[in-house]
């Protein structure tokens, strides 16, 4: 007979994901994930599979909650401009909130690891992200709303740029003012 599992799932999950938030995959060992989430190494196993696959599981959730505002900010506003400087004011907002680990999971979580299915699941992350940036611009371009010439892909990528600079900087301390006036410099780029 199967028995019930005696720890909240999603409690245990969120603090996963804050390990590999802090430490990365590569240094987030068993024994610190199931010290942070309050369990035994079995129930790891029998709730998440193996670390591998929570580290999956606590990106996704990552997604849906800390980085979501990624995908609000450039769905919402009159134009890509306004998109991304609220992408950009998000960032420096979440990057540096003292509530959780600073920076970006998703750009610090693969840094000095050496499994390519981290490596390329966090870039496939990284690379979706500068998609959307990209389509939100040409969006711009075909609505005329920017110069037919604006070249959209190395527009996307500087935007991207900047943003896996600001998580960087976030880890370093840098501050939400700090970031703003990074968002503030990185804005006058805009055609």
């Amino acid at each position: 007979m199967a028995r019930t599992r005696a720890f909240d799932r999603d409690v245990a999950l969120e603090r996963a994901l804050e390990e590999f938030w802090r430490n990365g995959y590569e240094a987030t060992s068993v024994a610190g994930l199931t010290a942070a989430m309050g369990i035994n190494p079995p129930s790891l196993y029998a709730a998440f599979g193996d670390k591998r696959r929570l580290f999956g599981e606590a990106v996704r959730r990552y997604q849906e909650t800390h980085g979501a505002f990624a995908a609000r900010a450039l769905a919402g506003g009159p134009t890509a401009r306004a998109a991304v400087e609220r992408l950009l004011r998000e960032a420096a907002r979440t990057y540096a909130d003292p509530a959780h680990p600073p920076g970006c999971m998703i750009i610090s979580a693969g840094v000095n690891t050496s499994d390519p299915g981290v490596i390329e699941e966090l870039r496939a992350h990284r690379e979706a992200s500068k998609a959307a940036i990209r389509h939100r611009i040409e969006r711009d371009v075909e609505a005329g709303l920017l110069p037919p010439d604006t070249d959209a892909a190395a527009l996307a990528t500087y935007f991207a740029a900047v943003i896996q600079g600001m998580s960087t900087q976030a880890r370093d301390g840098a501050s939400r003012a700090d970031l703003d006036a990074v968002a503030t410099l990185a804005l006058r780029a805009w055609p």
